[in-house]
């Protein structure tokens, strides 16, 4: 009888009755928002989070910042940036996600006049997007290039020139001729002439590593600039379609789909790391290196330059991902009542942990190359790509088992790779579906595949010989300033016109009430600590701005413009929206201007069950309909 009633390709709910067609396929009977879906648990949430905030960064930038600024002493001002600017901020945008369950753009239904400030956070993610996967398509490129019995970057091979050396090169010598005068000669004469150079008298220069040869000249094949294209280099092409082709596998069922995935990608790197720091610490040298990265004696006398505290800012600010709107995008699928709070904790220290314990098994490595090599370890350490590319490869090449350790690696670089970018594209996604929700409801897949085969596309420019200098421009500009700016204005836009008493009121209406003295530490950071860290941070960049340059290879003035006009284009969006914002409105200038400052009618708890006295008359946001700002009368109530 009940099969009469409710037919199989019908789902029921009490006498509700709703076709399978219609039902969005990306949530779960269970899921408390039957709308836009939850995750199917707290874990799936956590290692999501932990895999965004968790990134290269924390492998390849941060074990050299500790080292370059007095060792274990840098460890003072991180932690400190981390209570004072990472952890208030990481905790503001969990929280305002999670209240509304809305998307970074979307979630500005708080301030409207400030929705442009979503939506360069959202241009931003989109930037970075497109040059992430591409050091992804590195990693792929290399993981394969090492299956094979010797790495290929061991020896100095048919791509290499006469500059590629392990050990320093000779240039210039004393020879004494037959007729016992001597002469100081060109290195390449003496070969010439089957002369001998005089004992002691060499003059030397620095030779090329065979892993920076092979990362310049087979994997790149980079160009003598950004003014030479040249052509796509097709295997990094191939790397960069699969890199997108695992991101979007990943995400077609939403969150549903890669809160699965990254309990793979999010869990290996830390075995990796692992596994690497046993295999390090047998090495010779490995003390060394290890000496080198906390300070056999730290250099405490750091902490008064001014540089090693904003490195330490500058380092918890990006290693968080905060202002970037994958915090609230990710945030906005847990269910209303999670304890949002202890969860910004545990993310945090886990991600600060992961950046100390992945520096030793960095620098233990290459402690052992230094060793090998007769060399300092300040004279092996490197950063950002010559890091992951160049210095650790060519570590990786000295060791038994070459090609084991380095197919190990560049996955597990993969890997961090991938769990952020998941966030990233979900974030797009997440915008796009708060905006056009029926339409993603039904178009998921076709939404998700279209917006990784377009910044495939975009990406490909990166691909070309030329496109490590594209990387390295749209790193140093959209990266920068773009999410300084939208953080600085997310605190402004929340705490100080929102209201920061209001905003900790509705967050206790999450997790329940608090005692006033909880709040003391979070009301002081966000209210004049934090900002004034961001602005400071943001003002001391803008001074300290010297122009891109890719090693010692400058960019030329077209290149230096178009970087400044993706950030112009990024950022844009900030007083256009509010200008819109403020032309819809009704009433004199100020009254419009006063009106955006409000909340929207359809701010608050998605859900109608969680909205309480506080928000009982809040317009439902699931309903398709235009709300216009409300006039604001002479008494300052809305009309």
């Amino acid at each position: 009888m009940d099969n009469l009633k409710c037919p199989s390709f019908f789902k029921c709910r009490g006498k509700e009755k709703v076709t399978a067609s219609s039902e969005n396929f990306h949530v779960d009977e269970n899921d408390e928002n039957q709308v836009r879906g939850n995750w199917s648990n707290k874990t799936d949430y956590l290692l999501s989070m932990v895999g965004y905030a968790v990134g290269l960064g924390n492998v390849w930038r941060f074990p050299y910042l500790t080292y370059n600024n007095g060792g274990g002493a840098f460890l003072i001002p991180y932690a400190i940036m981390l209570a004072l600017a990472g952890l208030p901020l990481f905790f503001l945008e969990c929280s305002l996600g999670q209240f509304a369950s809305l998307g970074p753009v979307s979630v500005w239904n708080i301030l409207p006049l400030f929705q442009g400030v979503g939506i360069t956070m959202v241009l931003v993610s989109v930037s970075v997007t497109i040059y992430y996967n591409v050091i992804i398509a590195y990693s792929i490129y290399y993981m394969f290039a090492s299956f094979r019995s010797e790495l290929p970057w061991k020896n100095c091979s048919y791509w290499a020139d006469e500059n590629c050396s392990r050990s320093p090169i000779v240039t210039h010598c004393n020879v004494t001729t037959q007729l016992e005068t001597l002469i100081h000669v060109n290195k390449s004469w003496v070969d010439f002439n089957n002369f001998t150079c005089d004992n002691g008298t060499e003059v030397y220069r620095p030779g090329q590593l065979p892993s920076e040869q092979y990362w310049n000249k087979v994997a790149l094949q980079r160009s003598s600039g950004m003014d030479e294209t040249g052509k796509i280099v097709w295997y990094l092409a191939l790397c960069l379609l699969l890199a997108w082709l695992v991101v979007g596998a990943a995400l077609f069922k939403g969150i549903k789909s890669s809160g699965k995935v990254v309990y793979f990608t999010a869990l290996f790197p830390y075995v990796v790391l692992l596994i690497l720091l046993i295999r390090g610490a047998t090495l010779e040298g490995a003390s060394k290196g290890i000496s080198y990265y906390i300070g056999a004696q730290s250099n405490f006398t750091k902490l008064m330059e001014a540089e090693i505290w904003k490195d330490a800012a500058t380092q918890i600010f990006y290693s968080l991902s905060v202002a970037w709107g994958g915090l609230a995008t990710l945030s906005s699928y847990n269910k209303f009542n999670n304890n949002c709070f202890s969860d910004a904790i545990v993310v945090c220290l886990t991600n600060c942990l992961t950046s100390v314990f992945a520096g030793f098994a960095i620098f233990s490595i290459l402690g052992h190359m230094a060793h090998i090599s007769g060399q300092e370890v300040s004279q092996v350490v490197k950063s950002g790509f010559d890091l992951a590319f160049v210095a650790y490869p060519e570590a990786l090449a000295q060791l038994p088992g070459g090609p084991f350790w380095s197919i190990l690696f560049f996955f597990m670089l993969l890997t961090l790779g991938l769990d952020s970018q998941f966030a990233s594209i979900e974030t797009i996604t997440t915008t796009i579906q708060d905006l056009f929700p029926k339409v993603m409801a039904t178009m998921r897949i076709p939404i998700t595949l279209g917006c990784c085969m377009v910044l495939f596309l975009l990406g490909l420019v990166c691909v070309t010989q030329a496109g490590i200098y594209w990387v390295n421009l749209i790193d140093y500009f959209c990266a920068g300033w773009g999410i300084m700016i939208a953080a600085i204005l997310e605190l402004i836009g929340v705490i100080w016109i929102y209201g920061g008493n209001r905003f900790i009121e509705d967050i206790e209406m999450m997790i329940g009430a608090k005692r006033w003295i909880f709040w003391l530490w979070w009301r002081a950071c966000w209210f004049v600590i934090t900002p004034i860290l961001l602005i400071t941070i943001f003002i001391w960049s803008l001074v300290k701005f010297n122009r891109p340059t890719y090693g010692e290879i400058p960019y030329p003035d077209w290149g230096v413009a178009l970087g400044w006009c993706l950030i112009i284009f990024c950022i844009i969006w900030i007083p256009i929206m509010a200008i819109i914002k403020i032309i819809q409105a009704k009433g004199n200038i100020i009254q419009r201007i006063v009106s955006c400052c409000r909340p929207a009618p359809n701010w608050g708890p998605y859900l109608e069950q969680h909205r309480g006295e506080r928000y009982k008359d809040m317009v439902d946001p699931k309903k398709e309909i235009d709300h216009e700002i409300p006039t604001v009368s002479g008494s300052g109530k809305p009309e």
